[in-house]
């Protein structure tokens, strides 16, 4: 696994989280949830479950790609990442 690009991927989704705004209860939890996956996983902690990160970063491509392109974009690119590598 590209593991730069994969930290470099993760920190502009990181990003992308901040300026996101106007979103419903349930999609600022799923974002809380990954954006908390996306830190363990650059601090290369064993707390990340893969299927639940995938899972989150699934459900957050398909509630969030029409309002935020870029968030999805990013997000699709590091689970493909993720999925290659086995996690």
């Amino acid at each position: 696994m590209n593991e730069s690009k994969l930290d470099s991927l993760l920190e502009q989704v990181h990003a992308e989280l901040q300026l996101l705004d106007n979103v419903d209860e349930e999609g600022r939890k799923l974002l809380q949830d990954l954006e908390q996956d996306i830190k363990n996983l650059l601090q290369k902690s064993e707390d990340v479950e893969a299927e639940s990160i995938l899972d989150r970063m699934q459900r957050a491509v398909e509630q969030f790609e029409v309002k935020y392109p870029t968030l999805t974009k990013l997000l699709s690119e590091a689970s493909a990442i993720l999925s290659n590598a086995g996690i």
